[in-house]
């Protein structure tokens, strides 16, 4: 699990620097990624929402922490201890280590259900796009960690170092969009992250999320912990000590969210204690008027909300 932008410096065990990653071609030719897509009836709008709500500075703020050393060295040993810390200092323990392993039978179970070529949007070290590319499928991850991205090539999956909402191959084309591993929590805000995905998949695409087995609805300001940072060492704050927003919902709430944006529900289904929930992506909006506007509003209401806090929240 990663979100998006590429990371900024960081402090703390040196490692060798990563060469910002090249498109893929053997995926961007196939996806005719140079090829402009085709204007959908609302694109312009929604490009144009893009770049007034500047989505991309909203993920700055989510993203550079995951190329800070607690994720990146927790991806090269393959192992955690790794943790999202809440405000109040409840943790979210996240699991490095299924997701450094072979994809497993809950991962399978959604991977099966995949369309066309897909898109792993947040592919952490890369065991779902290896695994796609290995069932025949043309896969592309996308995550905003060197670290990340480096391993998921190292492992046979192609992989670049993008944000959700930089400008993307194949837009308008993909099959299927993941967003697993907690990723649906990206930017704090489902119903921005839903809308993106929209303008990503193809007419009819499937869109494959991983709920939390919860009903919840949180949005919340986190920040990565290792639980090995010394009384001093939190003396100095460092990228990763900055708070970025991130969300978790549970299918009840993502479905709400989904219906509201014209989604069609295709599937949902539990494994593992992991719970699922496949989406058949909107048809084609028409233009709405002032549409940027609004959401602009929508965007601003949401920033300046009181995050909510759960007592569901697993310690």
């Amino acid at each position: 699990m990663s979100t998006m932008l590429p990371p900024s410096s960081s402090s703390g065990t040196a490692t060798a620097p990563v060469t910002a990653p090249q498109e893929p071609r053997e995926t961007a030719d196939a996806l005719e990624a140079d090829r402009p897509a085709e204007p959908r009836a609302g694109a312009g709008a929604g490009t144009d929402r893009r770049a007034e709500t500047d989505p991309r500075g909203a993920e700055s703020r989510t993203a550079a922490p995951w190329g800070t050393d607690p994720y990146a060295n927790a991806l090269r040993n393959g192992r955690g201890p790794l943790f999202l810390r809440r405000s109040d200092g409840w943790l979210l323990p996240l699991e490095v280590e299924r997701w450094c392993s072979d994809a497993g039978a809950a991962d399978l179970s959604a991977l099966h259900r995949c369309e066309g070529p897909v898109l792993d949007i947040g592919c952490g070290p890369g065991r779902l796009v290896a695994e796609l590319t290995a069932l025949g499928h043309r896969a592309l991850g996308i995550d905003v960690s060197e670290a990340a991205v480096a391993r998921t090539r190292r492992i046979g999956g192609s992989a670049l170092l993008r944000s959700v909402f930089d400008p993307l191959p194949g837009e308008g084309r993909w099959g299927t969009v993941l967003l697993v591993d907690g990723n649906i929590g990206i930017g704090g805000d489902p119903a921005a992250l839903l809308d993106r995905a929209a303008d990503l998949l193809s007419t009819g695409g499937l869109l494959i999320a991983e709920t939390s087995p919860l009903d919840i609805d949180e949005r919340v300001q986190v920040r990565l912990d290792d639980g090995r940072r010394t009384p001093a060492e939190k003396a100095v704050p460092g990228p990763a000590d900055r708070p970025f927003p991130w969300a978790r919902i549970g299918t009840p709430a993502l479905l709400g969210y989904a219906g509201a944006c014209g989604w069609r529900r295709a599937d949902q289904w539990s494994a593992e204690g992991r719970s699922f929930v496949a989406l058949r992506r909107p048809r084609p909006r028409p233009a709405v008027r002032d549409r940027s506007a609004r959401t602009s509003s929508q965007s601003a209401e949401s920033a300046n909300s009181t995050p909510v806090i759960s007592s569901q929240w697993e310690r």
